[in-house]
């Protein structure tokens, strides 16, 4: 193997696992942005989980995060929480989901 296809590789593998990261903290992301609008719905506890995981799978429907945002701002309708706020609460919770990944948890 030359240096050139260790090299290559190396980026490959850098690649893999960056995405895998990316995926954990969306992931993540979604079930922290879960369980807060459960709390804005008053859910807690199992039902707080169960929709949370609603909200993590919605994320499947279509790439982006327009999927996510159209669940929670349709459920979160008639409670005062726009989509400017729900993609707020997003960016926020993405780095707590990072730190929360980065630390093992």
């Amino acid at each position: 193997m030359t240096t050139f296809d260790k090299r290559e590789e190396g980026f490959e593998k850098k690649f893999a696992h960056d995405e895998e990261l990316r995926f954990k903290a969306m992931a993540r992301r979604n079930k922290l942005l879960g369980l807060w609008a459960a709390g804005v719905l008053g859910k807690s506890g199992p039902d707080a989980e169960a929709y949370a995981k609603e909200v993590v799978l919605a994320d499947f429907e279509e790439a982006g995060d327009n999927d996510v945002v159209r669940k929670v701002l349709k459920d979160l309708e008639g409670k005062g929480v726009g989509e400017q706020d729900i993609r707020a609460k997003m960016a926020e919770l993405l780095g707590q989901a990072v730190e929360q990944i980065q630390a093992g948890k």
